[in-house]
C-alpha cells in the first residue's frame, strides 16, 4: 500500500464499527487486526501498516508485537521539525493527525482528519470506532508523519469549543467554583475526585477518567460540554 495520506485515512475508514477498549494493546504488525482499539493503538497501527514504521510508541524500535502507544508518545514525536501543523491545515489534509496532548500523567485524544473538517477515530466504549468531527472540540495541534505523502482539499472552518474546557493543566491548575461543583458531583455518584477544593489536580483528573470511560465516553480526563452534561452543570462561555 502506498504511503499517503489518502491511504491512511482509506485504511482507518475500513475499521469503522469495530470495538474500543481503553488501554488495549494492539499487535502492530497483525494486517489482520480488527479491535478492539484505542485512540492511540488505532492510529499507530495505521501508521505502521502503510509505512512499516513505528511511530507514537514507548519504543519506536521495538518489538511492533509489544510496543504501547499513547497520546503523550505521540506528542513527544511530534517535537521533531515538519511535522506539527496548524489545525486548520490538518483539518483540510486526508490523513493527517490531529492531536490533543495531555498533561504529564493524564489522557489525551487523537484522531485522522478526513480532509473536510472530519475525523476517523477510535472514540469510546459506547461509540467504538466512529467517523465524526473536529468542530466544537478542543485540540492542540495537527501532525504529518514522516515517510507519507499528503495532499489538500479546499480549507475548512473548524469551530473552536463554545465553552471553556476544565482539565489538568501543569504546572498551575485551573481552579475555581466550577471545578468545585464537579467535584461535588464526581464524590456524589461515587468517583473520588480528593479534597472538595476546586483545585482541578491529578485526583480530580483520574476521577473524572472513570467516570467518562464508566459511562462510555472518551475517557480523556477532560470536562467540556458532554461530560459537563452527563454530570449535570454548566460550564462558563469560553
Amino acid at each position: 500500500m502506498a504511503a499517503t495520506g489518502d491511504s491512511l485515512l482509506g485504511l482507518a475508514g475500513g475499521h469503522i464499527g469495530e470495538k474500543y477498549l481503553l488501554g488495549t494493546l494492539v499487535t502492530k504488525n497483525n494486517r489482520a487486526w480488527k479491535g478492539p482499539w484505542d485512540c492511540a493503538e488505532l492510529v499507530t497501527w495505521l501508521v505502521y501498516q502503510i509505512t512499516g514504521m513505528l511511530y507514537g510508541c514507548d519504543n519506536d524500535a521495538g518489538d511492533p508485537a509489544t510496543v504501547d502507544a499513547y497520546t503523550g508518545y505521540w506528542a513527544r514525536d511530534a517535537n521533531q521539525p515538519g511535522a506539527k501543523i496548524p489545525l486548520g491545515d490538518a483539518a483540510r489534509t486526508p490523513g493527517a493527525v490531529v492531536l490533543r496532548i495531555p498533561a504529564a500523567g493524564a489522557m489525551g485524544h487523537i484522531v485522522i482528519s478526513d480532509g473536510q473538517g472530519g475525523t476517523v477515530e477510535a472514540h469510546s466504549a459506547k461509540r467504538g470506532v466512529i467517523a465524526s468531527t473536529l468542530a466544537g472540540r478542543r485540540w492542540d495541534t495537527g501532525i504529518v508523519v514522516p515517510g507519507i505523502a499528503y495532499a489538500t482539499r479546499p480549507p475548512v472552518i473548524v469551530a473552536p469549543p463554545r465553552t471553556v474546557i476544565l482539565r489538568l493543566t501543569e504546572p498551575d491548575h485551573m481552579r475555581g467554583a466550577v471545578v468545585k461543583e464537579i467535584q461535588r458531583v464526581l464524590k456524589a455518584r461515587g468517583f473520588s475526585p480528593g479534597p472538595i477544593d476546586g483545585d482541578f489536580g491529578a485526583q480530580t483528573h483520574n476521577a473524572v477518567v472513570a467516570f467518562q470511560a464508566s459511562n462510555g465516553m472518551v475517557a480523556d480526563g477532560e470536562v467540556g460540554p458532554l461530560t459537563a452534561r452527563k454530570l449535570a452543570i454548566s460550564l462558563p462561555a469560553a
